[in-house]
């Protein structure tokens, strides 16, 4: 599988605003940082890709994880159950391509508390659509995994998130 390039324009001031079920997240996306990143994580908010996916990954005081296709047909109880048998597990899909890993050229790649970051398999090029938020600082991620963005409102909803919650929608002002 070929590393993709978005084609979308990063402007440098996009905010992604986060819907869910349990309030809204605004992040202000480092474009300047992870260009690579957050235009592919404006391409695919701008396509409707991530509404409806549910969060699938809670480790307290470390991440939670969503972003996953996969999540879209499956009801909370059956993703906190790991998935329908004989379908996919969550956390197993993306957009069907990887990006270039931004961590070692991004100066801010920093895991604050709520900072914005991609999830990623082995391969530090293996990014695709799969995001966390950090329960916290977790600096132990910084020489590996991207952060594009800081979380400026919903903290809060953060902390309340938790697996099988859902992402009703992603939006992303000043795109």
């Amino acid at each position: 599988m070929g590393l993709y390039t978005p084609e979308y324009e990063v402007k440098g001031n996009e905010i992604a605003v986060f819907e869910t079920s349990k309030g809204t997240i605004k992040v202000k996306l480092d474009g300047e940082g992870a260009p690579i990143h957050v235009a592919n994580f404006c391409e695919l908010a701008n396509k409707g890709f991530y509404n409806g996916t549910k969060f699938h990954r809670y480790v307290p005081g470390f991440v939670i994880q969503g972003g996953d296709p996969i999540t879209k047909d499956l009801s909370a109880d059956e993703v906190r159950a790991g998935g329908k048998f004989g379908s996919p597990q969550p956390g197993t899909g993306g957009p069907g391509y990887h990006i270039k890993g931004e961590f070692k050229t991004n100066p801010n790649n920093s895991h604050e508390d709520a900072a914005l970051a991609m999830a990623r398999a082995m391969d530090p090029d293996s990014a695709g659509s799969q995001f966390y938020f950090c329960l916290g600082a977790q600096h132990n991620l910084d020489s590996g995994y991207t952060v594009f963005g800081q979380t400026i409102e919903g903290k809060d909803v953060i902390s309340e998130l938790g697996v099988g919650d859902e992402l009703i929608s992603l939006t992303i002002e000043n795109a």
